[in-house]
């Protein structure tokens, strides 16, 4: 035979048997995933740390690289002023920053001669002007480089054609010394019309990224260096490291972990490794990746994992000791409740079993004060107790016809109080729809009523705009029942200046004459017309509007704006305010009243432009005539003009006919390329056209550094606009032939200089 258990039998060996077991399941799980969670969260801390970090380098990187890229840019704008005066500007703008930046050694940049000096074809070859820092003095230098060739730093630069940071390097100017610096170099192209034209850069001594390193230790025993692209150590707290390779000092973690190709990926990654003395370090790499360059760095965090861990070790036997409390607390409590649990039970259930047999009274009540879920038993039995008496009197004074009799439900859910009430509401429901039928059919007749009054307004007022709007507003605002309105049209006459004009206004049975004027989108009349939907104002502002009666000045409870719409066409607005606020109906009414107005208003308009358009057509008739006569006499006097300038463009041709026909002429464009000859010049030289266009103004000459700038300084003053007259020798075929040439520089319609033209005469003929 099956043993019955009773309810305090049951906690005990059920609850608080099952409550030990996967308590002691759940703790063991709980502490075998803390440690694994809290040793990831230590390692995810370091890396955060070391990205930390790395972001403030990152920070000095990028705020480098956009000092250089703004001053590469800079010469986008200044590529079309003279060589000197850049130049001049340009180691003006490196003045300061040097100043201003005691990291920075010097400032230079590069220009390649191909895009900078005349006929220059080669793909090397470049001028540089560096400012630089020497014994706490700036001074500038310029120079010409790669003229054999370009060296492999900068022509690497030269084809990545990016903004890039260089690898470290020792400075040069400290050779011999017994302490040499270690440099980077910050470096941004410069292109002209899409192709690399040179660079600016800045050389930095890597001194401050050196304390910021040192600086970092986030952890005790941690520390931090800075790893460049390639793998060169640039900085960190053991100086005999800095400018050595990661493959030299780790070979065996740089083989394992792949540290160079992670670094040139711009990866993040980590290891434990185990130092000389045994302890495990954890090694993490954070990347370092500034501007648009293709070379990250990387910031490397070194921290010992029994130090990162040593919290979350202790956090672990601090909660098993906390696990194990609880678990003795946990069956004190049980034995405890489970006495407190069977006494009330009892009682309720005596309850129950009384109220099943159908027997309802006051005197069922139980009264518990245990404060949980065994006291809310006896309130909710007691309120079940108290509902079913409410319902029993309620269904009485329904029967009796009291329809207004209240029933307070005992829930959403209480199916028998909503049916009652469904009941009373199915009844009042009936005796109101039938005085709701009323008013509908009242609302109606007051509506077609007024349709009906205001369609006889329309008719009787149709050819007189002003007299329209005054009967209108008058008689809405007596009809609608409010208390002063007004109508806004709007006033296209004028077409440099159109507005809304308030053209009848109606208060208190007296017309008030107002000029007002608003703009297109002003105040609220402006916002209905440009809306075209109607504003339904209850919260009017107090500063809004006054209604003025015999008891004085008050603000209005309303106030309503309706556009007058024509097909989409806002011709006007219908404003009115009230005391009292208007029903839904009534403005439905004023809508649907203002459509017909606008109709009236804009045939009433049509009408009159009409008759003024018929009036302005014959004053255009006459006025026709009169134009007609004083055309034909300006055809007269173009006529003669026109022979005029025939007469002027004849002798111009001939004038360059005996140019041709008495002087050499030869055509240039800007960069001093010959782009037309005439016969005699083709005739005195004795070579084909086809073998002198294209040639090259310097073409078999050799010029020193000093003719070299004259000469440039020749051709900019020619671009200018100057003339220019020099003699010169050219021999042919042994004959040395003297002339005497004068350099016209040839304008376009807007005095922009476009080409140049040469007039060449022997000299023999002057003598």
């Amino acid at each position: 035979m099956k043993k019955r258990l009773k309810i305090r039998q049951k906690i005990l060996i059920y609850i608080l048997g099952t409550t030990v077991v996967l308590y002691m399941v759940s703790m063991g799980y709980v502490l075998t995933t803390s440690r694994k969670t809290i040793y990831n969260d230590a390692i995810a801390k370091t890396e955060l740390s070391a990205k930390v970090s790395a972001g403030k380098v990152e920070g000095v990187f990028e705020k480098n690289l956009s000092l250089v890229r703004t001053l590469s840019q800079a010469f986008t704008v200044y590529q079309d002023m003279p060589f000197e005066e850049w130049k001049k500007l340009f180691t003006e703008m490196y003045m300061p920053v040097l100043r201003e930046n005691t990291d920075f050694y010097s400032i230079w940049d590069s220009w390649e001669y191909k895009y900078f000096r005349p006929g220059y074809d080669k793909d090397y070859g470049r001028f540089c002007i560096t400012t630089l820092r020497e014994n706490n003095q700036l001074k500038w230098l310029y120079e010409d480089r790669s003229m054999d060739g370009d060296p492999p730093i900068y022509g690497a630069f030269k084809r990545n054609g990016i903004e890039s940071i260089w690898e470290p390097y020792l400075d040069q100017g400290t050779a011999g010394k017994a302490e040499q610096k270690l440099m980077i170099t910050y470096s941004s192209p410069v292109y002209v019309n899409k192709e690399f034209a040179g660079g600016i850069a800045i050389d930095v001594t890597l001194d401050d990224l050196q304390d910021m390193i040192t600086k970092i230790k986030p952890f005790e025993g941690s520390y931090a260096y800075l790893v460049s692209n390639t793998g060169i150590i640039a900085a960190h707290p053991n100086k005999e490291y800095i400018y050595k390779k990661v493959s030299d000092l780790f070979p065996e973690e740089e083989k394992e972990q792949n540290i160079l190709a992670h670094i040139a990926k711009g990866k993040e990654f980590n290891y434990i490794k185990t130092d000389s003395t045994g302890n495990k370090i954890l090694i993490c790499y954070a990347p370092i990746i500034a501007g648009k360059i293709k070379t990250p760095w990387a910031l490397v965090l070194s921290a010992p994992l029994s130090i990162i861990t040593a919290q979350a070790q202790k956090t672990i036997w601090i909660s098993l000791l906390v696990s194990i409390s609880g678990l003795l607390i946990m069956v004190i409590v049980l034995l405890f409740v489970s006495n407190n649990l069977v006494k009330p039970i009892k009682k309720i259930t005596n309850v129950l079993k009384l109220i099943a047999k159908g027997e309802i009274s006051d005197d069922l009540n139980v009264k518990v004060n245990s404060g949980d879920e065994i006291e809310e038993m006896s309130l909710a039995l007691n309120t079940s107790i108290e509902g079913l008496n409410h319902k029993t009197n309620f269904a009485n004074e329904i029967g009796k016809g009291n329809y207004t009799s209240y029933l307070e439900l005992l829930s959403d859910k209480d199916v028998l109080g909503k049916s009652l009430i469904h009941m009373r509401d199915s009844l009042k429901q009936a005796a109101g729809e039938e005085e709701q039928r009323k008013v509908e059919d009242q609302k109606r007749s007051w509506a077609n009523e007024g349709h009906a009054k205001f369609g006889e307004i329309l008719r009787q007022n149709n050819s007189n705009l002003q007299q329209l709007c005054d009967k209108v507003i008058a008689e809405l605002v007596k009809y609608v029942g409010a208390n002063q309105g007004g109508i806004f049209l709007w006033n296209d006459e004028d077409k440099s200046h159109q507005y809304f004009e308030l053209i009848s206004a109606f208060a208190w049975d007296r017309k008030k004459y107002i000029t007002k004027q608003l703009e297109k989108g002003e105040g609220l009349v402006g916002a209905c017309a440009l809306e075209k939907e109607t504003i339904f104002m209850t919260d009017v502002p107090d500063d809004y509007v006054n209604i003025t009666s015999g008891l004085g000045e008050a603000n209005p409870r309303c106030v309503i704006l309706v556009p007058l719409k024509h097909e989409d066409n806002v011709l006007g607005v219908i404003e009115m305010a009230s005391f009292k606020v208007l029903d839904n109906h009534e403005v439905d009414f004023i809508e649907k009243i203002a459509e017909s107005i606008a109709s009236t208003i804009l045939s009433v308009k049509v009408n009159a432009r009409t008759k003024m358009l018929l009036e302005q057509s014959q004053m255009q008739a006459e006025e026709m005539k009169a134009q007609e006569e004083e055309m034909r006499q300006n055809m007269e006097e173009l006529q003669a003009t026109q022979e005029e300038v025939e007469r002027k463009s004849g002798e111009i041709e001939k004038f360059m006919t005996s140019i041709h026909n008495s002087a050499y002429v030869v055509e240039y464009d800007l960069g001093g390329n010959i782009i037309n000859v005439n016969d005699a010049f083709i005739k005195m030289v004795g070579i084909a056209r086809e073998q002198i266009i294209g040639g090259h103004h310097s073409d078999n000459l050799v010029l020193n550094d000093v003719q070299k700038k004259e000469y440039g300084n020749f051709w900019d003053g020619l671009k200018s606009g100057l003339t220019r007259k020099v003699k010169s020798t050219i021999t042919i075929n042994s004959r040395n032939i003297e002339l005497l040439e004068t350099y016209i520089p040839i304008k376009d319609n807007e005095g922009k200089v476009v080409k140049v033209m040469k007039l060449a005469f022997e000299q023999e003929e002057f003598k």
